[in-house]
């Protein structure tokens, strides 16, 4: 009977903990939250430090609940510093309350949410209504060891991605490659004639770009921004990816090549979504149609609002 009344005691103190745990909850500054797992002594993430996370978006929209975000579908963890919270009631407030391999749901004030970042709520959405923020905490990494895992997750793909280009180029019988110091292959197809771009150079450049399966994903041919131009970019100066600011500055005018670049030369980890998945070989069929000095831009104003080159990324993705 003792025994019994041990066990009774026992799941009656495991269900209360289980509901205290789950309870919704509201922060001194107004923010309502449910804990759903916690990690006793786990390490909190402290404002300029990176986290990792997986995270569900919700709310209603036009009275129907919806999920706006589920990173689970995405090919990898959204990884970003955790910022000072902008407003009271914030995301980023729920995410210093949690340790790592923690689990939660934050109630956002929508309107305070599109208020802040300075935009109006869209259509559908309630005022006053609130966007689920249901997160768990992948990992905490302060500068130093972010910048470390980088570098050695980094050296690790190249390895890999090295042992993918000479296969690719092996089984293709794909002859004459020649290799730039960071990894880059090219086979020139029609060599050009006279001398090649220097940095700073804008260069046009018609390309086809595709994965290794052969799947095209964009062509300057029928890029409808591009209106079927070549690509015009400044060489050398960042605003293309890597693997091309290294290839084609090797390229005189008239040059046609295959270029096959690995992937922490062209989209990494992120990949260039929805079309460049994370960690993708990419290859290149260009034609240099010519380049010469970069035209001059007339000074700007103090404070006048600068334009970043667009579309200068082959695939239609930042690097």
């Amino acid at each position: 009977m003792y025994i019994k009344t041990l066990g009774v005691v026992a799941l009656t103190v495991a269900g209360l903990a289980a509901c205290n745990q789950n309870r919704v909850q509201v922060s001194e500054s107004g923010l309502r939250y449910q804990m759903h797992q916690q990690n006793e002594g786990a390490r909190k993430p402290k404002v300029g430090e990176m986290v990792t996370v997986q995270l569900i978006l919700k709310a209603k929209v036009n009275g129907k609940d919806s999920t706006l975000r589920d990173t689970h579908k995405e090919p990898t963890a959204p990884q970003f510093m955790l910022q000072v919270p902008t407003f009271k009631g914030s995301f980023e407030e729920g995410l210093a309350m949690m340790g790592k391999g923690d689990s939660a749901t934050f109630f956002v004030k929508s309107d305070s949410l599109f208020t802040r970042a300075g935009q109006s709520a869209p259509p559908g959405f309630a005022k006053g209504g609130d966007i689920e923020f249901i997160v768990k905490l992948l990992n905490v990494q302060n500068e130093q060891e972010f910048q470390k895992a980088q570098i050695e997750f980094r050296d690790k793909q190249k390895a890999i991605d090295e042992k993918v280009i000479t296969a690719y180029l092996a089984k293709n019988n794909m002859t004459g490659a020649q290799r730039t110091t960071n990894g880059v292959y090219y086979i020139i197809k029609q060599a050009g004639v006279g001398p090649t771009p220097k940095k700073g150079d804008e260069v046009q450049v018609h390309y086809t770009g595709k994965l290794l399966d052969g799947k095209v994903f964009d062509s300057s041919l029928n890029n409808p921004q591009g209106g079927g131009q070549p690509l015009k970019f400044q060489i050398g100066t960042g605003t293309i990816i890597p693997g091309w600011d290294e290839s084609i500055i090797l390229f005189p005018k008239g040059t046609k090549a295959t270029i096959l670049i690995p992937s922490s030369l062209a989209y990494g980890q992120q990949g260039g979504p929805p079309t460049i998945p994370p960690n993708a070989v990419l290859m290149f069929d260009v034609d240099v149609v010519g380049f010469g000095p970069a035209p001059k831009q007339a000074p700007m104003m103090p404070g006048a609002p600068g334009s970043v080159p667009g579309g200068a990324a082959p695939g239609g993705a930042g690097r």
